[in-house]
């Protein structure tokens, strides 16, 4: 009986962990969204440089959050509900990692843009940039509370980030067309905004797990407001 107590113990102990470390790596992954347009705004490149080498801290964690999920699952065999915990954690751990990766390009891009003259005011980038680190934070209180309102509010935000990035890419456009000297710079801010935008698809992919954590139902191909 005694041993048995010590085995539950332990196992709730591994998985309290895992919930832990998610929550880490995503204050790491919000932090770098907000960083990476810090670098952007101030035209700093020291910054986004130090972004970039950063990332190695969160591809360690994301490979340490994933041995130890593989580990529950192999050795503690969960139930139900555990077991869809375990692996939305996986998902939302690949999720995480591949924000950073995105946030290394978008620094990338600030690398080049900080060799030209600024084109133009930055009005709506930073507007994509906090809604998607919302969306990351909102999509991990979702999973620590088991929120599904707060989870279909994510998948809702999404579309407001898909209609900031339609709206910049038409405002480029107009650019590139009246003066051909500005394409370079207008595509790499185009590239930018379309990886902010796949930053939220990311956060939505978070929150449709967490649904399915919370629910039983995959919701990918849906939108939030055909929820019933």
């Amino acid at each position: 009986m005694e041993e048995r107590r010590h085995t539950s113990r332990a196992y709730e102990r591994e998985l309290q962990e895992v919930k832990e470390n998610l929550l880490y790596l995503g204050a790491l992954t919000e932090k770098a969204i907000s960083r990476g347009i810090q670098a952007l705004l101030e035209r700093n490149s020291e910054l986004a440089r130090e972004i970039i080498e950063g990332d190695g801290a969160i591809d360690r964690l994301d490979r340490e959050i994933e041995e130890r999920c593989i580990r529950l699952l192999a050795l503690r065999q969960p139930a139900a509900r555990d077991l869809r915990f375990i692996t939305t954690a996986i998902k939302i751990n690949g999720h995480l990692e591949r924000i950073g990766d995105m946030v290394v390009k978008i620094c990338e891009k600030v690398l080049l843009l900080n060799e030209e003259p600024q084109l133009k005011p930055y009005i709506d980038l930073p507007r994509m940039a906090e809604i998607a680190r919302g969306m990351v934070k909102e999509s991990l209180d979702a999973l620590v509370g088991e929120d599904l309102a707060l989870a279909n509010k994510v998948r809702g935000d999404d579309e407001i980030v898909d209609r900031l990035n339609e709206q910049i890419f038409r405002e480029l456009l107009t650019f590139m067309m009246e003066d051909p000297r500005t394409i370079h710079r207008a595509l790499l801010i185009m590239q930018i905004s379309k990886t902010l935008e796949r930053i939220s698809d990311h956060a939505k992919g978070m929150a449709d797990m967490i649904v399915y954590m919370i629910t039983g139902r995959n919701v990918r191909h849906e939108t939030a407001d055909t929820e019933t």
